[in-house]
This record gives C-alpha cells, structure tokens and sequence, in this order.
C-alpha cells in the first residue's frame, strides 16, 4: 500500500521544504473568528486527515479538520497562524479532505512578519495567496513567489466552512552570522533551512522527515523505502543549511528493525549554479565523504573518524544499501 502521507499528486514544494505550520515545530493556531463545529488547532494536526462514518460530539458532525458555522450574516471567518520558524514560503495546500457538503467556496491567504504577541492588530499584513475558489475533498497547492520572510498567516475562507488540514512548506529564515568560528551546526537539519532536493523512492516515508528534530517517535517518523527486488540501491539528496566542513556525522535508525537498511555511505559536493533537478545526475559522481559502513535496527550510529576530508561542501547524497529505513540524518560540521 502506498504511504498515505505522500500524495502523488504533490508538486516538488510539498516534498522538498519543512511545514512551518507543524505545531510539533512549535506552529499555533493563534485564533479564529469562529470553530463551532471544529477546532482551529485541528487544521494544523501533522498526520493526514480522517473521516470517521457515524462521529458526533455535542456540536454534530465530527469532522478532522477546522470547520465554522453557517454564517447567516454578512463578512467571513479566518483563522491566525502563528508559523513554527520565521521562513520564506515556497508553497502551500489548502486540504479539504472530507470537507464536501460543508467547505468553502473560496479562500485567500494573507502573511506578515512580526515579533508582537497580536499582529492581527498591528502586523504589516500582504497577500501572499489572492481568493482561489475551492473543492471539496481536494488538495489545493498553490507556489509561492515571494522572496520575504514571514511569521504569521491569516487564512480567510469566504464565507464559511471548513478545511480539513493546512501546510506551509518553506525555509526558516536562519542567521548564521552570531555563529561562533569553529561550533557545530547540524546543517542537516530542517529547522537550520536544509531541505531535501530528492529521493529515488519515499514509498512508506517521506525522505524529509529524516531531518526533522528530535529522535523519531515511531517508524512511520522517517524515510523508508520499499523492498527492492532489482540491482542497485536507494538514497536521498539533501541541501545543506549552509557550506560547511563537516565533522560528524549521525544515522539514526530508531524503530526499524527488521527493515532497517544493511550498510549506508554518503557522497558530497559543493554545488554552485544548475538548478535541483539537474543535482540527480550528477549527484552520482560526487566524492566520497563516507565509505559504506555497516548499520544496526534501532540505533545511532555516529561517524567522525571515517569521514573524507573534503573541504566545505553544500549537499549531500545519501546512500542505503540496498533499501529500508532510517529515522534521522544529522550532519554536523563547521560554517566555512
């Protein structure tokens, strides 16, 4: 079965950037001008949206998701979005799984960037999604072309309704420049702006949620690939936060056990010009900054003495052989 956390019709935003509005980042749902029927904070939930036939609580229908009550006067609801990072979004989806009879028409987007505790009074608000008309049960994603740094949303729905699941997807807005010479960073890891640029297979997990923080919680917390049945073997291209020399390097594989990955090895390059998708092909010929080395279930394994010594690099291609899981990928190394 397919995993049902990728959506094959996502587009590269969905399943290259973090989702600043994943509240175990630290996203909220800061208020709403209605939630009868459903809460905010249910929008933001990370899993994928259910539908349970036959729920009710006192409101009525159980819905999963954030979902208002007719309005039976003039004006709209929206909802106030604290994000987890300041970030620069590349995209967006408006998910209405479920939502049929009961989503809204049509919706819009404003952002800003603000430090207050209530920028709904006081925050420089721009529209970063003009009013789209939606579908029900439907993913709406929408690239971003903005180039700035924002800390909340406003998501308007005309006139009332409800959605079942919002993802920002974007890059926190990191300053390096406080960093002291010499400390490690993770530069692997998502909320420091690294990102993954591809995988050759996410079957039961998305390749990005190697570089999400802490350990795993269960083994659907990380990338894992289907069984492979022909030569060759599985990985994963990540951008790197910054160029770095990297000095350590952590392959956590909690939770797999009997399909955790038998070896791994890392190549990496610095990469100027080309664009990502141009990075696959030539992400085969890149040096050796790990030779294969043997891997175990449920386990970190750390490498610092195996490492090359390459110089600052910009992306890494992470190899499995010959498929499996692997909870986290943590690269630490020293800003250049």
């Amino acid at each position: 079965m397919a995993n049902p956390i990728l959506d094959a019709d996502a587009p590269a935003f969905a399943r290259r950037y973090m989702n600043l509005a994943d509240p175990r980042l630290g996203a909220q749902a800061l208020f709403a001008t209605d939630e009868f029927f459903a809460p905010k904070e249910r929008m933001l939930e990370p899993q994928p949206a259910v539908f349970i036939p036959g729920k009710y609580d006192e409101h009525g229908k159980w819905m999963d998701g954030w979902e208002t009550r007719r309005k039976r006067t003039t004006g709209y609801d929206y909802c106030i979005v604290k994000l987890a990072r300041a970030g620069v979004i590349h995209g967006i989806d408006i998910d209405t799984s479920h939502f049929t009879g009961n989503f809204p028409p049509a919706a819009s987007i404003e952002a800003c960037y603000s430090a207050s505790a209530n920028p709904q009074e006081d925050g420089d608000w721009r529209e970063i999604v003009p009013a789209t008309t939606l579908k029900g049960n439907h993913h709406h994603y929408l690239e971003i072309a903005d180039g700035r740094a924002y800390t909340h949303l406003r998501v308007n729905i005309y006139p009332d309704g409800g959605i079942a699941r919002l993802r920002v997807y974007g890059q926190p807005k990191t300053d390096f420049s406080r960093v002291e010479r010499g400390t490690l960073l993770d530069l692997a890891a998502i909320e420091n702006g690294a990102y993954l640029v591809a995988a050759n297979n996410q079957h039961f997990g998305p390749a990005s949620q190697m570089l999400m923080p802490g350990r795993g919680v269960n083994m659907g917390d990380g990338w894992e690939t289907r069984r492979r049945r022909e030569p060759g073997n599985d990985w994963a291209i990540v951008a790197l936060a910054a160029p770095g020399v990297i000095r350590a390097i952590e392959v956590d594989t909690a939770h797999f056990k009997g399909n955790f990955p038998d070896r791994c090895s890392l190549q990496a390059a610095r990469v100027t010009g080309g664009t990502d998708d141009s990075l696959v092909t030539q992400a085969m010929f890149w040096p050796v900054l790990l030779d294969e080395q043997k891997l175990a279930m449920d386990n970190v394994h750390r490498f610092e003495k195996e490492i090359a010594a390459l110089g600052p690099v910009t992306h890494v291609r992470f190899n499995i052989f010959p498929d499996g899981g692997v909870s986290r990928l943590r690269i630490f190394g020293e800003l250049e």
